[in-house]
């Protein structure tokens, strides 16, 4: 029987999932991400990332960062709807 995939690719309008750059974590369990990358994503010195995990079985298999200032917005968009409902 085939491992189940954590995180399967899903078809984004850009083609979905790509290997940006391979990481190494230091002594100090510090990482870079490279330069192409923080300005591919807009990310600025002192910008904060929401370090979002996913787990299968038990396992952590999956990790993604997002910005907060966008995480704060997939969250709103997400539970507004159900908290207007709630409210009326």
């Amino acid at each position: 029987m085939a491992k189940k995939q954590c995180c399967s690719p899903v078809t984004l309008p850009d083609g979905g999932f790509q290997v940006e750059a391979v990481l190494s974590v230091d002594e100090r369990g510090q990482m870079i991400l490279p330069k192409e990358f923080r300005t591919k994503a807009g990310i600025q010195p002192g910008d904060k990332l929401a370090l979002v995990s996913f787990e299968r079985d038990g396992t952590l298999c999956c990790a993604c960062l997002i910005k907060t200032e966008n995480f704060a917005g997939m969250i709103k968009s997400m539970l507004g709807p159900m908290v207007d409902e709630i409210a009326r």
